[in-house]
């Protein structure tokens, strides 16, 4: 039996998709930081949200 397509769930607003780009983008630009900047932080510190802000904030200074 096959899912159910249109049960999609929410959204999971805790974590960054760090595989799409405009999610990348909109990170690097809301924390002052480059694509680039933002793109190391995700693999230094996983997906997590939270921790991605509090490090964004502290590489900020």
């Amino acid at each position: 039996m096959s899912d159910d397509t249109n049960n999609v769930g929410a959204q999971d607003r805790s974590r960054i998709a760090g595989h799409q780009e405009h999610e990348v983008r909109y990170f690097a630009d809301k924390h002052g930081i480059t694509v680039e900047q933002a793109q190391q932080l995700i693999a230094q510190h996983g997906n997590n949200r939270g921790a991605l802000d509090n490090a964004a904030r502290r590489m900020k200074g």
